[in-house]
């Protein structure tokens, strides 16, 4: 499973990801919120017109997504 840990290993891979999958995020505020994860939560809900928990389920649901895209490219030898 991916976690938030794997996430902010490569943060400028994964932030340019994320931003396609969260759009209203802005580069200015990641220095302020990017590494801790509640923060990032509670930015991505503001950002985006949802609750924190909505916030958590959806980064929650693109972690996962992200698991398994790292997958099926390591099965795939890319």
């Amino acid at each position: 499973m991916f976690k938030w840990n794997d996430l902010t290993q490569d943060w400028n891979e994964m932030y340019a990801r994320a931003k396609r999958r969260f759009p209203n995020l802005r580069d200015r505020d990641m220095d302020a919120v990017g590494r801790d994860r509640a923060q990032f939560e509670a930015y991505l809900a503001e950002r985006h017109h949802l609750t924190v928990n909505e916030a958590h389920e959806e980064l929650e649901d693109f972690l996962f997504t992200e698991a398994l895209t790292r997958e099926v490219t390591k099965h795939l030898g890319k």
